[in-house]
This record gives C-alpha cells, sequence and structure tokens, in this order.
C-alpha cells in the first residue's frame, strides 16, 4: 500500500479524504454507515458564535448533476458546540474541524476565540464564502481587503491553523487565495457552492425561499478544478479542494491539479459510504501508477 498520510499547516491526516461542512452534520451521523476513524478527518456543520435558525422552506432543490441549498447555517452556536457537540467528538482518532462562519468581523473573532481551547479540535476552517446568507458569509470573501482583513483579525486570536475557505463567485479567486495568505492564512480550501437559482415554471415562482442558493455536486466540478489549479499557481501555502468530488477518480483529479486534500461534499448524500470507497480508490491509483506517496501526485498536472 502506498503512504497516504498528507499534511495540511502542521496538521498531519492519515489520508487526504475529508467531508465537506454542511454535508456531514456533526460526523456522529455518519457512524453507522462507516468507520469515521479512517477519513483522513472531518469538517462539522457550519457553526456561527450565536444560534441561527437559517433560512424559510423551502430551502433545498434538485438540479440537473447536482443540488441547490438555501439552508442558512443553522446551527444551535458555538457555545452550544463545545457544551454538547465536541464531548461527542473528542475521542475519534481522526482530524475533527470546525467550520467557523459569522455575520461581522469580531463574530468571528470571538468564535476562534472560544474555540482555542479545545484540544482535540486542531484547526479550523474559516467560512468567508458561504452564499445564501443575508449577513456575512460570503461578502467578506469577494474582496481582498475584506478577505484580509477577517482573516488578519482571526490571526491574532486563534493559535492553530487556518483553512480559509473561499467562493467562485468572484473575478479572480487567485487575487482572493493570496490576499489571505498575505493575511496569515496558512491554508485555503475551495470552492464553495456557486451562487445559482432554481424556478418553478408552473408556479411561476423560484423554487427556494431566498430566490438563489448554492450549487454544489457534480454539476460544479470544472468550474472546481478550475479554481484549484489557479490558485496552486498562485500561493504557496496548501490547497484543501472541493466541489463535485462524486468518486476516487474526481478526487485524484483535483490533487493533480495541485490540492493536498480533498473534501466529499454532495457525494454523502447519495451514498453515505462514498468517502471509504474514495480512500480505496486512491490507494489503488497510487498502486497502478507506482507511486510510494499520495504528495506524488499533488500538481502532477502535466500540461506540456
Amino acid at each position: 500500500m502506498a503512504n497516504l498520510e498528507t499534511n495540511i499547516a502542521g496538521v498531519s491526516f492519515k489520508n487526504p479524504v475529508l467531508t465537506a461542512s454542511g454535508t456531514f452534520g456533526y460526523g456522529v451521523e455518519f457512524a453507522d454507515f462507516i468507520d469515521l476513524n479512517r477519513l483522513g478527518g472531518f469538517i462539522v456543520k457550519g457553526t456561527t458564535l450565536h444560534p441561527r435558525q437559517g433560512n424559510a422552506y423551502p430551502r433545498l432543490a434538485e438540479t440537473p448533476s447536482g443540488m441547490i441549498n438555501a439552508v442558512g447555517l443553522q446551527n444551535k452556536g458555538v457555545q452550544y458546540f463545545i457544551d454538547h457537540i465536541y464531548p461527542n467528538l473528542k475521542d475519534f482518532d481522526t482530524n475533527v474541524i470546525v467550520n467557523l462562519s459569522g455575520s461581522c468581523v469580531e463574530d468571528y473573532v470571538t468564535g476562534a476565540e472560544m474555540l482555542n481551547e479545545l484540544d482535540k479540535i486542531p484547526c479550523i476552517e474559516l467560512n468567508i464564502s458561504c452564499p445564501n446568507v443575508k449577513a456575512g458569509g460570503m461578502g467578506f470573501g469577494t474582496q481582498p481587503a475584506m478577505a484580509a482583513e477577517v482573516v488578519s483579525k482571526v490571526r491574532e486570536a486563534y493559535r492553530k491553523p487556518i483553512i480559509v475557505k473561499l467562493t467562485p463567485n468572484v473575478t479572480s479567486i487567485a487575487e482572493i487565495a493570496k490576499a489571505v495568505e498575505g493575511a496569515g492564512a496558512d491554508s485555503v480550501s475551495l470552492i464553495n457552492t456557486v451562487l445559482a437559482m432554481a424556478v418553478d415554471a408552473e408556479r411561476q415562482r423560484p423554487v427556494v425561499s431566498t430566490i438563489t442558493g448554492g450549487l454544489s455536486g457534480a454539476a460544479v466540478k470544472p468550474i472546481a478544478l478550475r479554481c484549484v489549479w489557479q490558485v496552486y499557481n498562485a500561493v504557496k501555502i496548501p490547497i484543501v479542494g472541493l466541489g463535485g468530488i462524486m468518486n476516487a477518480t474526481d478526487a485524484i483529479e483535483f490533487m493533480l491539479c495541485g490540492a493536498r486534500a480533498i473534501e466529499v461534499g454532495t457525494a454523502n448524500f447519495i451514498d453515505p459510504s462514498v468517502t471509504m470507497q474514495i480512500i480505496d480508490g486512491i490507494d489503488d491509483y497510487l498502486e497502478r501508477h507506482g507511486c510510494k506517496n499520495v504528495s506524488e501526485i499533488v500538481g502532477a498536472l502535466k500540461i506540456s
């Protein structure tokens, strides 16, 4: 077997397969289907400083090769996570990462300060890219200066590595990536969902309550691959790739484009065991291509 271990900003992962926030609950919901300890890590659902009720229903829409969600970061807040969720996660033999979002810079900072104290949370994924919340969310990630501001403030408050999750809904994702790298980000994850819309022609109304939402699933993979390749050629910090990964071949494509690890999202809704298949598939690929270490395929895309 090849060595599947990878490292993101000083955090060691037993393999490069993680799960994407918002598609895997708090992890324990999948314990009946897979061995969570086999994962490189899992990222819990989006967490904000204060509880959020999320958006009104309907907030999901199936689309060709994907889905639109407008959940709106429904969660019970950081303190609830610390008191009631963390005790159930801290003993897993894998990396548990908190996806932290906020409505203002101060919310991000305070939330990060609180998460500092959790020994078994090795890093956070800073979400500055959610397209379906009215305050904060994607707004912080669409302009280099705003992205840099929130990252620099959190960097001052948070002692462990910060992975910054980027939006594709910008003119140049590479410019955003360079801005957060300069502000102290240890890694970037990309892409978050693509701003999209679904219409019910018979009712002549939008399908989701917020009119627009975030498109995920296989339909966004070509966009995500392009973004990962562009960012890989623009920054020196490690990249976590996501967006439409449905199988091991998809995951390998992201790694060839420069991702050191990947996140599986929408595919979890289709097959709860897909992450296990992807781990095995990456191992098989490395063996077939004579690779002893997964790092050998990171950024190995041949373009000439």
